[in-house]
């Protein structure tokens, strides 16, 4: 995995029967028996026998609740972090060894939103992408949108391209110079004060208004209802226990 890509999602959960019962009916994914004590309770989400994202208890003292949390790949977590403060974000976890597995780290950024490093051994990361069911694209919605851009540029090397630059609409996509890997919205006009920052992956589906139905059918909720935009059929939703994330349709 490119330094610099997001390579990794997990959840984290205040209950992970629920959240594995929602996810495998909603989505079709399987569990892998693998949450073992050493690593926490933590467990694999895997789509046809691929690794597809995490599911780990939320911890005692947690702030953040029920979230999913993007993770950028670096050749050098606690390199990466320290790039993060210097560039104006904060350390929330150093960077530390899991296992065979690699290292992590959590920082924020200046404008506080909470995003993931890891630097792989043995687990590289996503196994698929881009299809119905996987990860297909993470954004952050950032109420301090200048100060994201030069901090994902220090920190990852990412180069900006704006899609939109008005008061209505401002939104740059990453990119590593190749195609586009995340997305920065300028969220500050319409965040609610009492809602952060924060990064938000989307999962593909053939029929987002099908992939919403089920969602509901398993004891989720919708935040925004099914959309038409210029990047495919766009909805938001939660899990039983308000995890929230975003849903597409694949555009081809």
């Amino acid at each position: 995995m490119l330094d610099g890509t997001p390579c990794w999602i997990d959840l984290t959960s205040s209950d992970a029967e629920v959240a594995k019962n929602f996810y495998t009916n909603v989505f079709g994914w399987q569990v892998d028996g693998n949450d073992d004590p050493q690593y926490g309770g933590y467990a694999i989400f895997s789509k046809d026998g691929q690794p597809i994202a995490g599911l780990g208890p939320q911890q005692e003292g947690n702030p953040y609740g029920n979230i999913w949390t993007t993770y950028i790949s670096s050749s050098d977590a606690a390199a990466s972090a320290a790039k993060a403060e210097a560039a104006g974000g904060t350390i929330m976890m150093p960077s530390m060894q899991v296992g065979d597995q690699g290292s992590m780290a959590i920082v924020g950024d200046p404008a506080g939103a909470v995003i993931g490093i890891w630097q792989p051994d043995q687990h590289e990361g996503f196994g698929v992408v881009g299809v119905p069911g996987a990860p297909v694209w993470h954004e952050t919605m950032s109420k301090n949108y200048t100060a994201a851009l030069p901090f994902y540029a220090d920190v990852f090397g990412w180069q900006f391209e704006s899609m939109g630059d008005t008061d209505e609409f401002r939104y740059s996509q990453a990119k590593l110079g190749g195609p586009a890997i995340a997305g920065v919205m300028d969220a500050s006009s319409f965040l609610p004060t009492e809602v952060p920052s924060f990064w938000q992956v989307y999962f593909g589906a053939d029929d987002t208004d099908a992939a919403v139905a089920k969602v509901v059918e398993f004891g989720g909720s919708v935040i925004a209802a099914p959309e038409d935009t210029p990047f495919g059929r766009l909805a938001g939703v939660a899990d039983p226990l308000g995890a929230a994330f975003r849903i597409s349709t694949i555009v081809g």
